[in-house]
C-alpha cells in the first residue's frame, strides 16, 4: 500500500516538490498565517491534509514501484495475499456460528470480512484490486507501451496466485475435522448464498462498486495517517456488509463450493469470475483511477 512519505520523485526521477513549486503545500500554507509564530505554523503544516497532486504522486509511486518488482517476487506477495484473503471467508462464518439468528446477525459477522484486507494491507501483500488504481496511475502518467506492457504483466501474475491462493485456502478449509460442526455449517451456508446472488449483470454492478471503494480507500490512506486501520476497517466493512463482489476475497466462497459440491466449473467462471473481474477493474480504472488522475492532470504539466 502507498507508504507515507514526502520525499515524492517523478517519472524521471527529479523531486516533484522542486518541479511544481507552484502547487501549494501544507508548509506554505502555514508559512502565509502571520498571525502563527514559527511552532505554530509547523503545527498547522502538520495537520493539514495533502494536495491532491501529493497523494497522486504517493500513489503512483506505489505503482512505479510494483511495476519495477520480479515475476518471483509478485507472484510469492500475490500468493500470501490470496491465502490472506481467506480468512475474509472464514472469520465471518466463525462469527455467524456464535451468534443467534437474529435478523441483525449478518451486521455483526461482516466485521470478519474485514480481517482480510487488514492482513494484505498492512502486510503490504499485492492484491489485485489494488492494483486498479496503482499501476493505472503510471500508465496514464507515462503514456508508452512500455509501462501497458509491464503493468498487463502485473495484472496477469497478481490475479492468476492470488486465485491460486484462495483455492488452496478453500481446500485447507474442507480437511476434515478442522473444524467444528457449526462453522462447517456456517461456511456453508455463506457459499451457499455466495452462489444464489451470482448472476452476470447484477455481479458486475456489485464488482464495480466494490472495485470503486478498494480503489478509492487506496487513494484516501495516504492522508490517513495513524488512521489507516480505521479507513481500511470502514470501507472494507461497507463492501462486506452490502455483499459487494470482490474477485479475491469472493472467490475463496465459491471455489469452497465447488469443492464441496454446491458449485460447478460454469458457476465458478461464468457466474463469478468473469462479471466480478469486469467489474472490479473497470470500478478501480474508471471511476477512481482515471476520474481522479484527470482531476489533477493540469497541474502535472
Amino acid at each position: 500500500m502507498p507508504p507515507d512519505r514526502t520525499d515524492l520523485r517523478g517519472a524521471d526521477d527529479r523531486p516533484v516538490a522542486a518541479e511544481r513549486s507552484s502547487v501549494p503545500d501544507a508548509q506554505e500554507a502555514g508559512a502565509d498565517s502571520p498571525h502563527l509564530d514559527e511552532g505554530q505554523q509547523d503545527q498547522a503544516a502538520d495537520h493539514a491534509s495533502p494536495h491532491a497532486l501529493v497523494l497522486h504522486e504517493i500513489v503512483r509511486e506505489e505503482g512505479e514501484a510494483a511495476l519495477a518488482r520480479t515475476i518471483g517476487a509478485l507472484a510469492w506477495s500475490s500468493l500470501a495475499a490470496g491465502l490472506s484473503m481467506g480468512f475474509s471467508f472464514l472469520i465471518p462464518a466463525v462469527l455467524e456460528a456464535q451468534l443467534p439468528e437474529a435478523h441483525w446477525r449478518s451486521l455483526v459477522s461482516s466485521f470478519g470480512y474485514t480481517v482480510g484486507f487488514v492482513l494484505v494491507i498492512m502486510g503490504r501483500q499485492q492484491l489485485f484490486t489494488e492494483s486498479t488504481l496503482t499501476v493505472v496511475l503510471p500508465v496514464l502518467t507515462r503514456r508508452d507501451a512500455s509501462t501497458v506492457r509491464k503493468a498487463l504483466r502485473l495484472w496477469a501474475v497478481v490475479l492468476l496466485c492470488n486465485l491460486v491462493g484462495t483455492w488452496i485456502f478453500a481446500a485447507m478449509l474442507r480437511i476434515p475435522g478442522v473444524f467444528s460442526a457449526d462453522v462447517i455449517d456456517s461456511l456453508r451456508r455463506i457459499s451457499v448464498d455466495a452462489m444464489a446472488s451470482s448472476t452476470p449483470m447484477p455481479t458486475v454492478v456489485r464488482a464495480l462498486l466494490a472495485g470503486w471503494l478498494i480503489a478509492l480507500m487506496v487513494w484516501l490512506l495516504p492522508s490517513a495517517r495513524s488512521g489507516r486501520l480505521l479507513t481500511v476497517l470502514l470501507i472494507t466493512y461497507v463492501v462486506g456488509v452490502t455483499h459487494l463482489s470482490h474477485i479475491i476475497a469472493g472467490s475463496t466462497e465459491i471455489a469452497y463450493a465447488w469443492l464441496a459440491g454446491i458449485a460447478s466449473p460454469a458457476d465458478y467462471f461464468a457466474k463469478f469470475l468473469l462479471p466480478t473481474l469486469a467489474g472490479n477493474v473497470i470500478g478501480g480504472t474508471s471511476l477512481v483511477a482515471l476520474l481522479n488522475h484527470a482531476a489533477i492532470a493540469p497541474e502535472m504539466s
